[in-house]
């Protein structure tokens, strides 16, 4: 199990406003500040919509990832994650999972990876920076092509 020590950067407070395409406002603060590696504790939305990796289906390889998506509404959300820059789209890559709460269904959960969301209200965020070493993402061909976090240079 690697583990390596990190540097500590800058902390940002990241609030999103009703209506926001979640990843495209993600991507415009790590845009913005520069920011290219970074983990998120933690952060609490409210979303309209979203979609997140699962299906109903009947899985023919249950070793291997799940790449569909299912499409729940009205929302409350906490979750986290990794920002690490993808060489391939040259452009920050998040990972993020989240646990959901249908409000209409007496607050029904799922949980699972983060694939696209909009805002309902309100998303609240904390982005830590990490300076070194650099953070990325490459994907693992014998692993079912899944892009993993590496750190330092590739």
């Amino acid at each position: 199990m690697p583990a390596t020590q990190v540097a500590l950067g800058r902390t940002f407070v990241v609030t999103f406003n009703h209506g926001d395409d979640f990843f495209t406002e993600l991507r415009t603060v790590c845009e913005d500040n520069n920011i290219r590696s970074a983990y998120i504790p933690m952060f609490i939305a409210g979303f309209s919509k979203a979609r997140i990796v699962g299906t109903c289906d009947e899985l023919a390889d249950s070793a291997a990832p799940v790449w569909s998506a299912v499409y729940l509404t009205n929302l409350e959300a906490l979750g986290g994650g990794t920002l690490a820059w993808d060489p391939e789209s040259k452009a920050v890559a998040p990972h993020l999972h989240v646990t959901v709460g249908e409000k209409e269904r007496s607050a029904n959960g799922s949980t699972s990876h983060l694939l696209e969301a909009e805002v309902q209200f309100l998303t609240e965020m904390i982005i830590q920076e990490i300076e070194a070493p650099a953070m990325h993402r490459v994907r693992q061909s014998d692993l079912y092509d899944v892009p993993l976090l590496r750190l330092g240079s590739k």
